[in-house]
């Protein structure tokens, strides 16, 4: 049973014909005890009706071999693995023991001569192969070279070389006669195909491996499916359609065995290694062609949530035929028709949940009912008549001493619960419980859809930092553990984001230390917005960035809800927290007039929402912080108000811009800071003050008409047909001809924008306004930017360069440096924290402008709006004065807000401009934090 396995769960009998080659007299020294018996080699094959072109056959000469003495007295030789196999399946007298009667190896059967079925040769000999494996079959090997690349091989190795035959004791006549048999035509390849193959792929021994596969993945499928025999009985006939009537002359006259083992290693969890046994055993006929087809009419209602589950299922249910349902051992309910055998696991169970639906009714709200129930039914009283009547609605009221109002409460109870929305489970148990539960709910509910599963989510197993769990190797963490080490809602948030579909999930460590890290920053943040929410923006909530925010709420919460419904948890956490968090960290660095304070408050109650089904303690810790005064699990999921998608459209539109700018901005620096051919290298570029935006309004003509005719062959074809087509139409229009070089990049870099964003990538124009988008927003890129000035222009004006640069959703930027002259800014108020400070001033700057130009350089300034300047009375002396104590501000007059600064570029030179007056301001300003 699957269960009962450490290792080739699902792995299932493979069926060999087991050929006996008669070993002739005089027997081989070491067989000389035995004469009494007669002697088989036995040699399990797949291809029985290829017997027909035996010329000799194989064993290994250093592999260890037993003579075994069988029920019917014939010896047979064998590796003691096959014969532990044979042993279970009725070949000696005692089940599950072999009738040992002694050691051999390999070379001590080599040469002996051999009486095999089928074949024209009287005799045939016992000859060398070196690669014979023991995990598979019997040690023994039947040779077939006209058919078997690797038989030609090894039997070609022996001809060409006399030391090998000499080494192994190998007489020539036993080697030099024998050539390949033709016995199957195969198509296209010959009467002798092995022979055929190995020359075309001119192979020079049994040691060209890679060779020979190739040689053997050619012959074998088409011998088979398509090879005619050429000899036998059956000359004439297609092999596909004789293999099985040859196999049952084999066995019929006792040339033959069926012999079963393993199709691959399977280990016990007691350490040792399964065989195949033929047991008395009860089985399940899934393959009966009526239930099996209602197992696929009940899958096609099935949501599996992921289309690989779908697939495992279908494959499962095409090859399901028999399987054992019983055995006589372990914890399992007894067999209703023959009491001495158990259900075994993977079979019980499959309708279990239909017994929760009235498990209250019976077991009165404990786990084992020994306290009895307030309907005071007994066991005895639930008979198959009472469990029919409750599980079937045409079933007749059974004659009971249940009162009939509690029969009717039941089977209410269970027609309000099932069937069954749900069952989550491993992906190792869709190729057999998982089935089961199908094909058992098809059997009990048969005149009863309704009644049939809904619902299978089956999921990976889980591996930790990325290496599977094993005690052994060290790589464990129980759920105790984890606890310990992260806190619950750390390892369930880590947990969540491991993994979503049938592959495996990894829990990797750092990443719960991460999220620890990453709930805790959320916490505190929600503590201090929440102390300080008299500081955020109240009225209405109107502004560009407010709506933007107030949309993306909505549509995380949509979208969550939807991953939560698909079971999708990692999603899940992505659009209800990662992503949520980007949203909220995007509308607090966009919102240079502040957050708003009704937005945020509802921002901190959906995190809450969407994270506790993760996250429960600190979805309800933030709950409580929020005054909350029920708990958070009965609060109703957050109702999504309107999804404005066109200003969603319009903000990605710009953190896009702003991310592409930054790109332009470091590949102009690196530009400037790259030193010319012949010139000293340049230490430190001076980065730009100044930036102009180009927006387009359309597309040159050539893009718009690789744009249309893309979105034309989208529609036509139902899908962006490959490169080539798009190409040979594209190159079919005069209007591209001059533009060649260029369409197919631009065509490709649209094919690739398709892919992200749909079909709308073909648009040629946007459903937002770019100039008004980036000139709402001129403060926030100039900062990210670290520029003075920025201005938005439309290409209209701009140089050919730019325009073709340029297309809607696809702004340019140009950076300059603006002239400036540097005066030093002192504070001069002693232990202030607030230093001399170098600061530029340009041409037309404003004190507000200087303001925030001298809190960025100096961090102690933190709201620009306190910051004043003074200038000097007397720009010549007054730098010199020294100053009066206790009157920092002696001499100095006030720069008003509205002056205007003005700078001379050839001496250096700065004034202000104060109305009509000007007045010079010298190489030292005074400002003051108030």
């Amino acid at each position: 049973m699957d269960h009962d396995r450490s290792s080739g769960e699902g792995v299932g009998p493979q069926e060999y014909t087991l050929i006996k080659m008669k070993v002739q007299e005089p027997y081989p020294e070491k067989l000389k005890s035995l004469s009494k018996y007669p002697i088989f080699l036995v040699a399990a094959t797949l291809r029985p009706e290829t017997m027909y072109g035996q010329t000799n056959c194989w064993v290994r000469p250093d592999m260890k071999y037993i003579a075994t003495l069988t029920k019917d007295g014939e010896v047979l030789i064998s590796t003691e693995r096959a014969a532990r196999n044979m042993a279970y399946q009725g070949f000696f007298e005692k089940d599950g023991q072999f009738n040992l009667k002694l050691h051999l190896t390999g070379q001590d059967i080599l040469g002996a001569g051999l009486t095999a079925p089928l074949t024209s040769l009287k005799t045939i000999y016992a000859l060398p192969m070196l690669t014979i494996k023991e995990d598979k079959g019997t040690g023994v090997v039947t040779s077939v070279p006209s058919d078997s690349p690797d038989d030609y091989a090894a039997l070609q190795d022996l001809k060409k070389k006399q030391p090998l035959r000499e080494k192994y004791g190998i007489k020539d006549e036993m080697v030099l006669p024998f050539e390949p048999i033709a016995i199957i035509d195969v198509p296209e390849i010959g009467t002798l195909s092995a022979v055929a193959v190995y020359n075309e792929f001119k192979i020079q021994s049994q040691n060209d491996t890679e060779k020979l596969l190739a040689a053997k993945a050619k012959v074998y499928l088409k011998g088979f499916y398509d090879g005619v025999m050429l000899d036998g009985e059956f000359k004439g006939k297609k092999v596909q359609d004789i293999k099985k009537l040859v196999q049952k002359k084999l066995v019929d006259s006792k040339e033959a065995f069926i012999y079963m083992e393993p199709e691959k290693l399977i280990m016990s969890r007691s350490g040792e290694e399964c065989v195949v046994a033929h047991c008395d055993q009860w089985y399940l006929n899934y393959g009966e062609e009526k239930w099996q087809a209602q197992a696929l009419k009940a899958l096609e209602g099935v949501n599996t949530f992921h289309d690989e589950v779908r697939n495992n299922f279908q494959t499962t249910l095409n090859w399901l035929h028999e399987y054992a349902c019983s055995r006589t051992y372990g914890l399992g309910t007894k067999l209703p028709w023959d009491e001495q055998w158990l259900i075994e696991s993977l079979s019980d169970s499959t309708i279990y949940m239909a017994y929760y639906t009235i498990a209250h009714f019976l077991q009165g709200g404990t786990f084992t009912g020994k306290d009895g129930n307030k309907y005071n039914i007994k066991p005895e009283q639930m008979t198959p008549e009472v469990w029919d009547y409750i599980f079937f609605k045409k079933a007749k009221k059974p004659k009971s001493t249940i009162p009939t109002g509690t029969l009717d409460a039941m089977k209410k109870e269970f027609e309000f619960w099932y069937p069954m929305d749900l069952r989550c489970s491993g992906k190792d148990l869709i190729q057999n419980h998982l089935t089961y539960l199908i094909y058992i709910h098809c059997a009990m509910w048969a005149d009863d859809e309704s009644k049939w599963p809904k619902g299978i989510r089956a999921n990976g197993h889980l591996l930790l930092n990325s290496a599977k769990m094993s005690k052994s190797e060290g790589n464990f963490l129980t759920l105790a553990e984890a606890v310990q080490k992260f806190s619950a809602d750390g390892m369930r948030l880590c947990l969540a984001d491991s993994g979503d579909s049938v592959e495996d999930a990894n829990f990797v460590e750092s990443t719960a230390d991460a999220g620890i890290l990453r709930l805790y920053a959320f916490i505190e943040w929600v503590k201090e917005v929440l102390a300080n929410k008299s500081t955020l923006r109240t009225g209405k909530a109107d502004t560009f960035n407010d709506q933007v925010f107030s949309s993306e709420l909505n549509l995380k919460i949509q979208e969550t809800k939807e991953n939560y419904q698909n079971m999708l948890f990692k999603e899940a956490l992505r659009t209800g927290f990662f992503e949520l968090q980007a949203a909220r960290d995007k509308y607090r660095e966009l919102s240079s007039d502040g957050m708003h304070a009704d937005l945020i408050i509802r921002f901190i109650e959906v995190q809450a929402l969407l994270l506790s089904p993760i996250c429960p303690h600190v979805a309800e810790h933030v709950w409580q912080l929020l005054g909350k005064t029920s708990s958070i699990v009965k609060a109703n999921w957050p109702e999504a108000g309107e999804v404005n998608l066109t200003k969603v459209k319009a903000s990605i539109y710009l953190m896009d811009t702003a991310h592409a700018f930054r790109l332009h901005l470091k590949s102009y620096m690196h530009q400037l800071q790259k030193p010319r051919k012949g010139a000293d290298p340049v230490e430190k570029a001076e980065k730009p003050t100044k930036g102009v935006v180009w927006v387009a309004k359309t597309f040159p003509p050539w893009q718009s008409a690789v744009l249309t005719t893309m979105k034309k062959l989208h529609n036509e074809h139902k899908g962006l047909p490959d490169n080539k087509v798009v190409s040979s139409t594209l190159g079919a229009l005069p209007e591209l001809k001059k533009y060649m070089k260029r369409v197919m990049p631009f065509a490709q870099a649209a094919r690739e924008k398709m892919e992200k964003i749909g079909v709308e990538a073909f648009d040629l124009t946007l459903d937002f306004s770019e100039q008004e988008v980036i000139t709402t927003h001129q403060v926030y890129l100039a900062s990210t930017l670290e520029l003075e000035n920025l201005e938005v222009q439309y290409t209209d004006s701009a140089p050919d360069k730019i325009k073709e640069d340029c297309c809607p959703g696809q702004p340019f930027i140009t950076f300059s440096t603006e002239p400036y002259v540097t005066v030093k800014a002192i504070n001069p108020v002693p232990a202030s924290g607030f230093y001399t400070e170098h600061l530029k001033i340009m041409h037309g700057d404003n004190v507000s402008k200087l303001a925030a130009r001298l809190a960025k350089s100096c961090r102690a300034v933190k709201d620009p709006r306190a910051v004043e300047f003074w200038r000097y009375e007397d720009t010549e002396l007054g730098p010199r004065k020294m100053p009066e104590f206790g009157k920092p501000l002696s001499g100095k007059v006030l720069i008003e807000p509205n002056s205007e600064f003005r700078i001379n570029e050839d001496c250096k030179d700065v004034s202000i401009l104060v109305g009509k007056e000007t007045y010079q301001i010298g190489s030292q300003i005074m400002y003051m934090v108030k």
